[in-house]
């Protein structure tokens, strides 16, 4: 396995369409918007633990900032083929929407309802928004492929927090102001986690990381309940500085804040 970064402009013009889509899969084709929501996560809530990543359930007790699952623990019935964390074009945008539908309620804290995490789904986690993620420059989308599909991905903002909390956490424990680069997400497929996928893309956000902002702090923020999460950023040289809250469907839950302090 290894990361490729070619310059920004390359990564969005040579990479081909993929060929994986929810219609792969049988159980989903003749599902509406509403219901495959809904079934995503009545299905994965069962499966998998939602505060057991890979070396995370990587993040967020919502969506917020390091949303994650990065390593939970989930049937291991895929084999992993070796793949490449590169960065993603529009044309992994309907994939990588269909994974994060699959794998966000892994991240959501126990007492997130499955009203809550469809509609942060629906109106948070849309192709439109993963387009524009591939296409920003303000943002890094990266993708885990193994050739035949996306695995994992991870998200990296440039710019200021969005919430008054984790901006004074973060200005406080750094020393300087806005703007930061954040890891807002980092997920893997609940059939691969505890492989080293999650591993692959924290290494390759660090690189871009340093990209998007050189010198700029890098921070995240996960749910305070997510242990494993937290044990996995501790691991990759994040330290908690702060808390915050955050809605997910319109409800607050809590997040701890982490900063890098270290490679």
């Amino acid at each position: 396995m290894g990361c490729r970064f070619p310059s920004r402009t390359s990564r969005r013009l040579s990479f081909a369409p993929h060929r994986t889509s929810i219609f792969r899969y049988p159980r989903f084709a003749r599902l509406s918007a509403a219901e495959y929501y809904l079934r995503v996560v009545t299905r994965e809530r069962t499966a998998a633990s939602p505060a057991a990543p890979e070396t995370p359930t990587a993040p967020s007790s919502a969506p917020s900032t390091a949303e994650s699952t990065a390593g939970s623990t989930a049937p291991r019935t895929t084999t992993t083929r070796p793949g490449v964390v590169r960065s993603a074009t529009v044309n992994d945008a309907a994939e990588a929407a269909w994974l994060a539908a699959l794998t966000f309620p892994l991240a959501c804290p126990p007492e997130a309802s499955r009203s809550e995490m469809a509609t942060h789904i629906a109106h948070k986690l849309t192709l439109p928004q993963f387009r524009e993620w591939a296409t920003s420059d303000r943002h890094a989308l990266l993708v885990y492929d193994d050739g035949s599909q996306l695995l994992g991905y991870a998200l990296l903002i440039r710019g200021t927090p969005e919430g008054v909390a984790e901006a004074d956490a973060v200005r406080a424990a750094s020393g300087r102001g806005a703007p930061y680069v954040e890891l807002s997400k980092i997920y893997v497929h609940p059939e691969v986690q505890g492989r080293g996928v999650a591993g692959e893309l924290m290494r390759a956000a660090s690189v871009v990381a340093a990209e998007l902002g050189p010198d700029l702090p890098f921070w995240l923020a996960t749910n305070a309940a997510n242990l494993r999460a937290q044990a996995f950023y501790r691991k990759s040289g994040f330290e908690v500085i702060g808390k915050r809250t955050y809605l997910v469907g319109g409800l607050e839950h809590d997040d701890v804040v982490l900063l890098r302090t270290r490679p």
